[in-house]
């Protein structure tokens, strides 16, 4: 009897300890930043078979093309799950310092380029060369890239990309010639942060990360905003964000 007590008290000083709860959100979060790696390498291969294709297999340019493009829009989506991820965690990354704006916006061409040239869009760049500005250079160019991605898809074949500053804020265009937002797209758009919603398409989650980077930009107590509308130089979509 005395050996039974004995062993059930060393049993019990070497019971299982409780199972650690998993936090899914951090494990989908590291999912999703290794599949972005790995993504960009997939991108970097695409874009050096493009590279060896004979320009005159015209077939094969366009397929390499619609995978690079669908590549390069499954990337923005990751990052912008990882951004949102952050900013709920409330430790999105922002680093404020001095930027050519004209840069910027080149190296959104750079990357789309091969998109560009097959669909064959044309791409006009409205920026004084000279124009500099204090933002997040890396956030920004993410937001302008997705606008671009967009007007490429939805567009027809001119897209015309502009920043200029008016009134102490940068103000940059996006503009295609596409049918325009829809006017639920359009409503949302002027809804609160907060309430935006991220699961409806076109509308979600692409409309709440741009807004989410804009707003994190604060500058005298003004925050950065975007705004939809239709018109513009082509009359069809009009993507704006205004930087303070």
């Amino acid at each position: 009897m005395r050996q039974q007590k004995y062993n059930d008290a060393v049993m019990h000083d070497f019971e299982a300890a409780p199972p650690q709860k998993i936090e899914f959100s951090s494990v989908l979060a590291a999912a999703v930043h290794d599949m972005k790696n790995s993504l960009c390498l997939l991108i970097q291969s695409i874009e050096q078979l493009s590279d060896s294709i004979d320009a005159a297999n015209i077939a094969a340019s366009k397929h390499v093309a619609d995978v690079h493009y669908e590549a390069s829009r499954l990337n923005t989506s990751l990052v912008q799950i990882l951004s949102l991820y952050r900013a709920q965690l409330e430790t999105l990354p922002i680093t404020i310092d001095e930027h050519f704006v004209a840069d910027v916006l080149e190296d959104v061409l750079n990357t789309v380029k091969l998109s560009v040239n097959q669909r064959n869009f044309s791409v006009t760049i409205d920026c004084d060369p000279d124009l500099a500005w204090y933002m997040d250079g890396e956030l920004i160019y993410l937001l302008v890239n997705d606008a671009v991605i967009n007007a490429l898809r939805y567009g027809n074949n001119a897209i015309h990309v502009s920043a200029k500053v008016a009134d102490n804020k940068l103000f940059v265009k996006v503009e295609d010639d596409g049918q325009g937002y829809p006017d639920t797209m359009l409503a949302q758009s002027n809804k609160a942060l907060s309430s935006a919603a991220v699961s409806q398409g076109r509308t979600g989650l692409g409309l709440y990360f741009a807004r989410l980077i804009a707003n994190a930009h604060n500058r005298h107590g003004q925050r950065g905003e975007i705004t939809l509308q239709n018109g513009g130089k082509f009359g069809g979509s009009v993507f704006m964000v205004k930087i303070p």
